[in-house]
């Protein structure tokens, strides 16, 4: 049990490292970077960037955390590491609220009504969109650098 333990902690740690990253890069460059162009073509790629997202790929880093991180604190509990598993179970909800249902109820919404917009008000649809997008994002984006945190200090505390 201590090896299965093991893998998946390992792996969780690679899906929330991934997906910290996936939301940091959007944070701190995709957006950004969008809002430096005119507002139509940046209307045009974040269309085509939520498109091309969901695959396969990108949906198994986004899900996975919460059963990696649920997963290794009931494989730790196994083990009588109560603490550790505390801190796996505290990452997922952490990681299931910051990340998963802010997507849900904000940024999703948000991309669906930037799909579904006819306005030509190009400059009014990337100023609806942007702002909030990106202060979700960034909640989403701290949400899994914790989560992340979290396990890296079960896993740590497990070697005690």
């Amino acid at each position: 049990m201590v090896v299965l333990t093991l893998v998946v902690a390992f792996v969780n740690l690679v899906l929330l490292g991934a997906v910290f990253g996936v939301f940091f890069t959007y944070s701190n460059s995709i957006v950004p970077g969008l809002d430096r162009i005119d507002a139509e073509r940046a209307v045009a790629a974040m269309r085509g960037i939520n498109v091309a997202i969901i695959n396969p790929r990108f949906l198994a880093t986004f899900i996975l955390p919460l059963v990696t991180s649920a997963a290794t604190g009931f494989l730790l509990l196994g083990l009588d590491e109560t603490t550790p598993a505390l801190l796996y179970f505290a990452a997922a909800v952490l990681y299931l609220i910051g990340c998963h249902v802010i997507t849900g109820v904000v940024n999703v919404p948000l991309n669906n009504a930037l799909e579904n917009s006819t306005s030509t008000d190009w400059a009014r649809r990337w100023a609806d969109f942007s702002p909030r997008w990106r202060r979700w994002n960034t909640v989403r984006t701290v949400s899994s650098m914790l989560a992340l945190v979290l396990c890296g200090i079960g896993l740590y505390l497990w070697g005690d």
